[in-house]
């Protein structure tokens, strides 16, 4: 097989879901920083969305696994904590398929200065935060007024 391109490898990357939040990619999240071919290797870096992540390993796992099924052979992921990730990595496609989902996605400055978190399911200004933490330590367990539906808010990190 021909080695593929870096944008080849970054499509492939495209189609591994988060283990978590399984309707975005770990390149929607902003998971995956870099691909690169080092002489004959292929290094893909990787930032969790915490250290303490307990689906770091899996993500790891699976990003190796594709890209064995897609032919290479001896790829090397490279955990980097430096800078830290940050919910503003997550890509535009990422965000409305969170929102989809019923995952209402971050937006800086709402939940931490008081401003409403809208409901994805009807849109609603009119929500509240039920607990800190909801399916996920990265979201909060939030529910709409109006349509009184619980949804989770993936927190600004």
């Amino acid at each position: 097989m021909a080695r593929p391109s870096v944008e080849q490898v970054w499509d492939w990357l495209a189609g591994v879901p988060d283990p978590e939040i399984p309707v975005v990619s770990v390149v929607d999240l902003g998971i995956v920083r870099d691909v690169e071919w080092q002489g004959e290797e292929l290094v893909v870096t990787v930032t969790p969305t915490y250290s303490g992540c307990p689906a770091t390993g899996v993500i790891q796992l699976d990003i190796e696994a594709r890209l064995r099924e897609c032919g290479v052979e001896n790829p090397r992921l490279v955990r980097r904590l430096s800078p830290p990730w940050t919910t503003a990595w997550i890509s535009s496609g990422g965000r409305a398929r969170l929102e989809s989902w019923g995952i209402a996605p971050p937006v800086e400055g709402r939940a931490s200065t008081g401003l409403p978190v809208p409901c994805p399911r009807c849109g609603s200004g009119r929500t509240e935060r039920i607990s800190e933490f909801g399916s996920t330590p990265c979201k909060a367990a939030y529910r709409c007024v109006d349509c009184l539906e619980p949804f989770d808010y993936f927190k600004c990190l």
